[in-house]
């Protein structure tokens, strides 16, 4: 009888294998059955270690888990196989309790277990297991002769973020391969940290070790963060003379990539034409390219003609399609684009194609249809609140944008820092006091003040806004590490408020505290002078920044050019607006145009002022006509009046305040009958 047993154990085993190697599921389940009919688990762990092994192979995990916790010996083997397949699966938490059942058994794992295991705590970002792991294969000594071990040691670490540890790892390892420095560098990339990453790639050569396709792409990704298109370049030589280019499509896409990235969009557009193998992703590297570069029409073109090629769109290519929609108030495309997405179900697969239909329809002013969008979103967190609060922000609609935050609130979403920043500035523009208290104590009673600078500094803001001045300076003094824009914004709001006193008090201070002033505080302290009319102190201040080694930039000539409008110093302006292009080299743009002519215009120089407005390379620029007007309107010049007014009318014949200028300028010369006909 145990003879026939064994015979029939035999011949269950001969045939388990036969229907693993064939992945023969249904087979698979039938033969289970009747192992359990005959009680064959409990006897013959060969038997049911193969079983779990099966299902394993076929996919069917949590039966193999079920099988092995039953098992009176169950295998390090077996364990091992099922603990990488939820691994490579993406399935991490159910990877980690494994390898704790496995433990419980008192099963200890071999290299094989670790690696998969390590690749799960990656996953997971469970760095406190990942170094538990890593001190007990340290004690056992695995990583001497285990390259793979240490690879995906430097893989867990980057994958956590912490690359400090995995480049100590790297550092450590008695031979390196190619592998094990992409997983660094990798790390590198997706933390964005661009320099290090092409740091480790010279390194990497250093050890004569060659890249592969797969380092090359990361190391470009690298080029666009660093915006280094020299690097770059030498890379795409590289690439070019070993030939790898012409078989992998992934290099291609990353080199459209980092010559979009580096602001080279010809060069990207050329090598993508050149490339023998284009994809969804290639072609959506390029259309991301005109739309970072603000080419909106280029990329409409470029997705139109991906389509006419039978490529299909994926959740990338649209995001950045609707971003161009957004960008261009394009409306029509933007609601196809959204009908497209919904017919082929995208929305549940990619969330993030739910932000940017909100942030499109709210940039192009259809609020209701973002609101919708929103109403509709699956996931439920603070994101999709964000785009919305934060456009209504942007188009300066403070009212409607706390009451989208009060809104979230009563549906039950918890804000995050960015909906607090968002919202602090919509209660500055309302002066929305109660709603902008309430989030200042909330924000102290979640403790988050003290990790988020940013926080902090739009709490200044607020404040500022509301001219509470004292309550600003407060709130810069509590901030526990602040930082330059913490100051800018503080000596910003004395400067606005005619404070120009205690903005160089501030000034002053901030330089005691050990912070350099930049351009932007030198340029908020000068600003502050020439709205008080305190021009000689203006000119000091841009005397003083060189002498420290700041170059001025556009917006300090805007300043200073503003500071002789308000103290009428003609000449002095035009000798500025002079050498800010000749010794600078910073060309005039529509800013410094206006101030030369409220210079002139407030002075009664009208001929000068218009002369200026004729010469500039821009004549479509309504608000320097309306400038111009203004001036005839001070000084009541009706024939100029006329001129400006007809060209003004041309740009825009729905503004408002042009009509207003002409009717008193006829007003005041006593020409009623040209005042009705305006």
């Amino acid at each position: 009888m145990v003879e026939d047993l064994q015979k029939f154990s035999q011949s269950l085993l001969v045939s388990l294998k036969t229907l693993c190697k064939r992945q023969d599921l249904y087979s698979i389940i039938k033969l289970h059955a009747e192992i359990e009919l005959h009680g064959l688990l409990d006897t013959n762990a060969h038997l049911g270690n193969l079983l779990a092994g099966s299902y394993t192979k076929c996919g069917v995990l949590y039966k193999a888990q079920q099988i092995l916790n039953e098992l009176s010996s169950s295998s390090l083997i077996s364990w091992s196989a099922l603990i990488s397949k939820y691994a490579q699966r993406g399935q991490g938490r159910d990877a980690i309790e494994c390898y704790k059942q496995m433990l419980q058994h008192d099963i200890l794992p071999n290299g094989i277990t670790y690696t998969s295991i390590l690749r799960a705590c990656g996953v997971t970002q469970d760095i406190f297991l990942g170094k538990k792991v890593h001190h007990e294969i340290v004690i056992l000594g695995l990583l001497e002769n285990d390259i793979i071990l240490g690879t995906a040691l430097i893989d867990m670490y980057s994958k956590c973020g912490a690359l400090h540890e995995a480049q100590a790892v790297l550092d450590d390892l008695p031979r390196r391969d190619v592998i094990s420095w992409s997983a660094l560098i990798t790390g590198y990339v997706q933390k964005g940290d661009g320099k290090e990453a092409l740091s480790c790639y010279d390194c990497m050569q250093s050890d004569r070790i060659s890249p592969n396709a797969f380092v090359y792409s990361c190391i470009l990704k690298a080029c666009g963060i660093t915006q280094d298109i020299g690097k770059g370049k030498a890379i795409h030589d590289e690439i070019t003379s070993s030939q790898i280019f012409e078989k992998d499509v992934v290099l291609g896409t990353a080199l459209v990539d980092m010559y979009a990235k580096c602001g080279a969009i010809d060069k990207a557009q050329e090598v993508f034409e050149r490339a023998p193998l284009r994809n969804v992703a290639s072609w959506s590297a390029l259309i991301g390219g005109y739309v970072r570069h603000g080419k909106e029409e280029r990329a409409f073109i470029c997705f139109e003609q991906m389509q006419s090629e039978g490529i299909a769109p994926n959740a990338v290519t649209y995001a950045c399609v609707l971003k161009a929609c957004g960008t261009k108030g394009a409306i029509d495309r933007g609601i196809q684009i959204h009908d497209e997405i919904s017919h082929q179900g995208l929305l549940k697969q990619s969330p993030m194609l739910g932000i940017c239909l909100i942030d499109m329809y709210a940039k192009c002013g259809f609020f209701n249809r973002a609101k919708q969008v929103l109403n509709e979103f699956l996931i439920q967190s603070a994101v999709p609140w964000n785009a919305l609060i934060g456009e209504y922000v942007h188009q300066g609609k403070g009212n409607e944008a706390v009451d989208c935050y009060l809104q979230m609130q009563s549906r039950g979403f918890s804000p995050d820092a960015i909906t607090y920043i968002c919202v602090l500035k919509a209660c500055g523009i309302t002066q929305a006091y109660k709603t902008g208290v309430q989030i200042h104590h909330e924000i102290s009673r979640q403790g988050i003040l003290r990790e988020n600078v940013i926080l902090g500094n739009a709490l200044i803001n607020m404040y500022a806004e509301w001219g509470m001045l004292l309550y600003a300076e407060q709130m810069l003094d509590e901030i526990p590490t602040r930082n330059n824009v913490s100051w800018n914004a503080i000596i910003s709001a004395y400067a606005q408020h005619g404070e120009s006193e205690k903005a160089w008090k501030c000034f002053l201070n901030m330089q005691h505290e050990g912070f350099s002033p930049n351009i932007v505080s030198w340029n908020t302290l000068i600003m502050g002078y020439a709205l008080e009319g305190l021009a000689e102190k203006a000119f000091a201040g841009l005397l003083q920044m060189q002498c420290e080694g700041i170059i001025p930039d556009p917006i300090t000539f805007v300043c200073i050019l503003n500071a002789c409008s308000h103290a009428g110093l003609v000449d002095e302006g035009q000798l500025y607006f002079k050498i800010m292009s000749e010794l600078f080299g910073i060309p005039p743009d529509i800013e410094h145009f206006i101030c030369m002519v409220d210079l002139f215009g407030r002075a009664g120089h009208l001929v000068k002022a218009m002369a200026i407005t004729c010469g500039m390379p821009f004549l479509d620029h309504l608000p320097v006509w309306s400038a111009l007007l203004a001036a005839c309107q001070k000084w009541m010049n009706v024939n100029l009046g006329r001129l400006v007014f007809g060209y003004a009318v041309q740009l825009s014949k729905n503004d408002a305040s042009v009509y207003v200028s002409m009717k008193k300028i006829f007003a005041a010369a006593g020409m009623h009958e040209e005042l009705l006909a305006v």
